[in-house]
């Protein structure tokens, strides 16, 4: 009699920050997926810089998100690590969340042993690492060859963005996210700030190593808004572009972009910060040999968001594609 083997959950890894990361992790953890997910240590803003600066942690905001995101818990739990202090000497700005990892850190000894106690007792749905384990300090040359210092200050600097880099330079990476990108099918870069979320992560040198020898199928998530100080004007080419420019190599496999109408009043809205519709120019994006997945992508409620169960449908389907081919 012959024994059928399991068959295993693909394993992705998703690498990023800020709010489209949370979003579409939402939608991914519906799947049959292993997913590890990789969150960037440079925030420096709001109540993350507050903690990073007093407590000397690396900055919890990025990964509280992400830790809600795939917590197997009750709504009211998710609202309760979100809730914002709006008032309160030394409370104000602060999130439940980010304080209780402040806590965790502080009782467990490490900032990563404080995420990986608080993921058990939140039942996440796969990894979180963050990644390296201290804090690192994003800077940008800009255009004109001046040097912005703090990831928090860089889109408030009004100028164009030529490269972004790390202090310290050689940071290193948690051997727990090597392993995780050496093991598998997939890697997901995206959505999020390009210079400020995404591509912190990828200038950990040895991140950015193992993801460009691995095999795995690699799935860039554009955004659907550019973001003002950061990628203005930028097309789904620019943000390739950008990527290639710092890593010096060309890492993607496929590219997902929304190719949805934006409804004008939700532009007009986004306009009046300085924000528009990220533009797929086609024949450049092509032309350098990605393939692109385009479809309505948007859902609109107080803010654009992508649509996580389409997005997540569309990466899933692409990583059991692969994963049949590869066999």
């Amino acid at each position: 009699m012959k024994v059928v083997e399991p068959i295993k959950r693909p394993r992705i890894v998703v690498m990023g920050g800020g709010t489209g990361l949370s979003v579409m992790l939402r939608g991914l953890k519906e799947k049959p997926l292993d997913i590890t997910a990789i969150v960037t240590v440079a925030d420096d803003g709001g109540s993350s810089g507050i903690l990073r600066s007093e407590l000397q942690m690396p900055p919890p905001g990025d990964i509280r998100n992400v830790l809600t995101a795939l917590a197997d818990v009750e709504p009211l739990l998710s609202e309760m690590l979100s809730y914002r202090f709006s008032s309160g000497s030394g409370l104000a700005g602060h999130s439940l969340g980010n304080l209780i990892l402040a806590g965790m850190t502080d009782i467990t000894g490490d900032f990563v042993t404080a995420v990986r106690e608080l993921s058990k007792v939140l039942a996440v749905r796969g990894q979180v690492l963050p990644a390296a384990g201290v804090a690192v300090t994003l800077h940008a040359e800009m255009e004109d060859g001046s040097i912005v210092i703090g990831e928090s200050k860089i889109p408030e600097a009004g100028k164009r963005i030529k490269r972004v880099f790390l202090d310290p330079a050689n940071v290193e990476p948690l051997p727990e996210a090597v392993e995780a990108i050496t093991q598998a099918d997939a890697i997901l870069i995206g959505p999020g700030s390009l210079y400020t979320s995404i591509l912190p992560n990828l200038l950990v040198p040895k991140l950015a190593e193992a993801v460009c020898a691995s095999k795995a199928i690699k799935i860039f998530v554009c955004n659907v808004m550019t973001q003002p100080g950061e990628t203005d004007n930028y097309t789904v080419s620019d943000h390739l572009k950008a990527i290639y420019d710092h890593i010096g190599t060309q890492l993607f496999d496929y590219v997902i972009v929304n190719n949805g109408d934006i409804p004008t009043q939700v532009q007009d809205r986004y306009a009046e910060k300085g924000a528009k519709p990220v533009q797929v120019d086609w024949d450049e994006v092509t032309g350098h040999g990605y393939k692109v997945i385009a479809d309505t992508l948007v859902l609109f409620r107080t803010y654009l968001r992508h649509d996580a169960d389409k997005l997540s449908q569309h990466i899933y389907q692409l990583v059991q594609n692969w994963i049949l081919r590869e066999r």
